[in-house]
């Protein structure tokens, strides 16, 4: 039976995948998509850490300080469970990051995810990373266009 800790857990993997894309630790994020199928719409495009890994590292801009230079912040995450293992996890992201002495948004979208229970935690059965809203200058983020923005 899931309960409060369940729905804590599963926001604590969403925030964590945050603060470890933000640190530049895309080894450490692949981690989390051990198991997992990366989407783009319902199409699989990739599978696991090793994809998760190479996707970061082929697409976002890594600093002098050895980080993006980027704060992810998550918010609004709707959990729905499908059992005491497994739920459905729709959350939006804003992607923030300095330039010329202000703080920009330069992304904004939704991720939806599917965890499951892992031992005794969670993890990332799939994520869509199709729906990315709104865009603003991502040239400092990303090596490639904001259609393939792995926030």
């Amino acid at each position: 039976m899931t309960d409060c800790r369940d729905e804590h857990a599963i926001c604590a993997l969403l925030h964590r995948y945050a603060e470890l894309v933000d640190s530049g630790d895309f080894g450490a994020v692949a981690a989390l998509f051990t198991d997992a199928d990366i989407l783009i719409g319902e199409t699989v495009v990739g599978h696991g850490a090793a994809h998760v890994e190479q996707m970061f590292r082929t697409m976002v801009i890594l600093h002098a300080d050895g980080t993006p230079r980027t704060r992810h912040l998550i918010t609004n995450p709707i959990i729905e469970f499908d059992g005491p293992d497994r739920a459905r996890v729709r959350s939006c992201y804003t992607v923030l990051q300095p330039r010329d002495g202000r703080i920009d948004i330069i992304a904004s979208g939704r991720h939806h995810d599917t965890v499951v229970r892992a031992g005794d935690g969670w993890t990332f059965a799939s994520r869509d990373y199709s729906l990315l809203d709104f865009t603003g200058d991502t040239s400092d983020h990303l090596r490639s266009g904001p259609s393939t923005v792995p926030s």
